[in-house]
């Protein structure tokens, strides 16, 4: 009997788990004969559906309803919980290590394969920015979504019981850094819910959050235009969000966020937005790469000039077929993420059966931003829209998008009964230390050095 053949799925976001999961379908014959096996190889048995994390972040939506899991989804495949470190195309080997692997101290694993998917995705581009390291905060999982959460709230705490004004004053400043989706999203979304919690205690007024958003190029959101992006501004201004164009920040060592422009923000809130960048572990392979770091891959979603290795999403510098400036590249966001791995799936599976391939083109249908509840900017299709149509629209888009009908029902059951109920205002900070008050309790008691009574 002959081995089947082997998919390697390197990552499982949105081309990892949208690609493996139209793999399923496109061939269920040969899976079910045995010809074909299907890995996919992801650091978290779930895929998270990012543009959901601002919602999350304010409560709107349950943290376990912006994942997808794996292994329910992909039920003909096979999930390895791990990460692939470095990849040697010429031998068709990737090596990987597992949670197995860490417990037996074994090191990294070989796994070889006939067709291979890079779909790692893409992790936060940082800046050597001083202090950085030790006080900034990311938003790009719901771990991190939902700890920020749990932030902004405990910070409330500690402002409502000081009496220290500066701790009062650092506590209630929060200093969001990058003017993309992600930050101008979250921003809203937890502004809105802090203002909201803030009439539950009784000496902090929305009017003393201090909210700062700092992007270093002239405007916001350029995903939806130059007019919606003013519009954004202005509404952000609107509510007392302090937002500085053309800024960057200098430091944020000793909890004192430095900028550009020379402001001084004493802050325990430092979060950061301000782009991303290939995952290492493209750098750590010997296919093509661009300037940028991205592997460089034809319109058929294959990598230049190597056969059976495939890229799509943030990982790949695809061309854009539709665009009419020659050598333009595909965005690499979601809306082509998607499409690619549909695409993707479709030729790996023509490949296998000698069929011909088809390009990928797909002209970019527009953006769609939160700008916290019931407003928002939107660009579509030539169509400018504001406030709540924008607002609407970018709620049914993201619906109509989000995995499994399974989720779908589960968010919009969520959306309703927070428009019938109070927001939930409650800190679960705990949760990061879940083993914390268990040691305190098992810990040994403190040595007096009294001695027994006789």
């Amino acid at each position: 009997m002959t081995e089947p053949a082997r998919i390697l799925v390197v990552g499982g976001g949105y081309v990892g788990m949208y690609t493996a999961l139209r793999l399923q379908r496109q061939l269920r014959a040969e899976l079910r004969a045995g010809a074909v096996e299907i890995v996919v190889v992801t650091p978290d048995p779930y895929m998270t559906y990012q543009p959901f994390l601002p919602e999350a972040a304010a409560g709107s939506i349950s943290p376990r309803h912006v994942v997808v899991p794996l292994r329910r989804v992909l039920d003909r495949c096979r999930i390895v919980i791990g990460e692939v470190r470095s990849v040697d195309h010429a031998k068709r080997t990737a090596s990987l290590s597992t949670l197995a692997t860490a417990e037996e101290g074994t090191g990294t694993v070989d796994l070889t394969y006939d067709e291979l998917v890079i779909a790692p995705g893409s992790v936060s581009r940082t800046l050597p920015v001083p202090g950085l390291p030790d006080h900034g905060i990311g938003f790009k999982t719901v771990e991190e979504a939902i700890g920020l959460r749990n932030h902004v709230i405990e910070q409330m705490d500690i402002a409502s019981s000081t009496r220290d004004p500066a701790i009062r004053d650092a506590a209630l400043t929060f200093v969001f850094v990058g003017g993309g989706y992600a930050g101008v999203e979250a921003l809203a979304e937890l502004e809105d819910m802090a203002r909201y919690t803030a009439r539950y205690y009784h000496n902090v007024k929305p009017g003393d959050l201090r909210w700062v958003l700092v992007e270093a190029s002239d405007r916001i959101l350029p995903e939806v235009g130059e007019e919606m992006g003013r519009y954004a501004i202005r509404e952000l201004r609107g509510r007392n969000i302090d937002v500085r164009l053309e800024t960057r920040l200098e430091s944020c060592e000793d909890r004192v966020a430095v900028l550009s422009d020379g402001t001084r923000l004493p802050t325990r809130t430092v979060v950061w937005t301000a782009g991303v960048k290939p995952a290492p572990v493209l750098a750590e392979t010997d296919l093509p790469r661009n300037e940028r770091g991205r592997l460089r891959c034809t319109a058929q979603l294959a990598v230049e000039g190597v056969a059976h290795a495939w890229a799509a999403g943030d990982a790949a510098a695809v061309p854009d077929v539709t665009a009419e400036e020659p050598g333009r590249e595909c965005a690499p966001n979601a809306q082509h993420a998607v499409r690619q791995a549909r695409v993707l799936a479709e030729n790996i599976a023509a490949s296998l059966r000698g069929q011909p391939l088809k390009e990928y083109a797909h002209a970019y249908a527009g953006s769609v931003a939160s700008l916290g509840l019931h407003k928002g900017v939107a660009h579509v299709y030539g169509r400018k829209l504001k406030g709540y149509p924008a607002w609407f629209m970018h709620r049914a888009y993201h619906l109509s998008r989000v995995p499994t009908f399974n989720r779908k029902a589960r968010v919009l059951a969520e959306w309703t009964l927070s428009g019938l109920f109070k927001r939930e205002i409650v800190s679960l900070g705990s949760l990061e230390h879940p083993r914390a008050e268990f040691e305190l309790a098992a810990a040994p008691p403190p040595d007096t050095g009294d001695k027994p009574s006789s």
